[in-house]
């Protein structure tokens, strides 16, 4: 009991940091591609820190609680993955982590901070049905929601699942918030003057949306891993590399297309939904 209650506070503490490093080097990536120097890999934190020593402006009581409830659920989701938990119960706790930000941006009553929490209500509708599938396929050929009990199986569920893998890459940049399906808000200035869903958030509740992000690319890495780690140990650093191939093409295909549509975003990623996710789970019950 101890050693699992120690576990999850590494969890709670490690994931964070990992994501800001992953931020600092997306930003010294996308710097560069741009012909800039960029800023130092510990940005992301100094940004952070700067923001918790300012003070948080809210226009109502429920506008802040909602963030601080999104942010629970996302560490709860981070946990039960990365702890070896149920991967179905992780997908509804992040489910509920994205409806609490959503909620938020309602909540301030701003036209710009309210046409972004549509946005990210769009962007959820986009990507969750491919989150289902992938995580519907990771138990057919496990026969467990377990995160532990698929990454010690036999063969990687690419193996199995290799157009659900695909489809899965495809909305990770829904999630990851890159272009060209950053609907809701955007890392990088040039996107736009206003931050969306984020336009009424300041200080400490800003850093704790940034913090938030971080928890979240963790877990989108952590989906990743799972489709290439077996209990070979070789196997997990395979899958370490095939993330960092994952991300630095996210950070290649953000640095190279503009904003779409939220139409399009739509519709292409339920067009990837059923034809790569319907028809690898259609095949996978045929053949097993």
């Amino acid at each position: 009991m101890e050693m699992m209650i120690l576990k999850i506070i590494a969890i709670i503490i490690l994931a964070p940091i990992l994501g800001g490093l992953i931020a600092g080097v997306d930003r010294i990536i996308s710097a560069r591609m741009q012909g800039r120097k960029g800023p130092r890999l510990l940005q992301p934190f100094y940004d952070v820190l700067k923001l918790l020593g300012k003070e948080s402006l809210r226009v109502n009581k429920v506008h802040g609680l909602y963030i601080y409830l999104s942010f629970i659920f996302m560490i709860l989701t981070t946990v039960l993955i990365l702890s070896g938990g149920d991967i179905l119960l992780a997908v509804f706790s992040l489910t509920l982590s994205s409806v609490m930000f959503i909620l938020g941006g309602y909540a301030s009553n701003s036209p710009y901070s309210t046409i972004g929490a549509e946005r990210e209500l769009l962007a959820v509708m986009a990507y969750e049905p491919m989150v289902i599938l992938a995580a519907i396929g990771l138990y057919y050929i496990n026969n467990s929601f377990l995160s532990k009990d698929i990454i010690n199986s036999s063969v990687p569920a690419i193996a199995y699942l290799p157009a659900i893998f695909l489809g899965f890459v495809y909305i990770l940049t829904f999630k990851l918030r890159k272009s060209p399906f950053d609907l809701s808000t955007s890392e990088h200035g040039h996107q736009e003057l206003v931050k969306g869903i984020t336009t009424e958030y300041s200080g400490k509740d800003l850093a704790v949306i940034q913090v938030m992000h971080w928890y979240e690319t963790v877990i989108a890495m952590a989906f990743v891993y799972m489709f290439i780690a077996t209990a070979a140990p070789i196997s997990h650093l395979y899958a370490v590399i095939v993330c960092i191939i994952i991300y630095l093409i996210e950070i290649l295909i953000d640095n190279s297309f503009s904003r779409v549509k939220w139409k399009l975003a739509l519709k292409s990623a339920w067009i990837v939904t059923i034809v790569l996710g319907t028809l690898n789970l259609v095949v996978l019950q045929l053949t097993m």
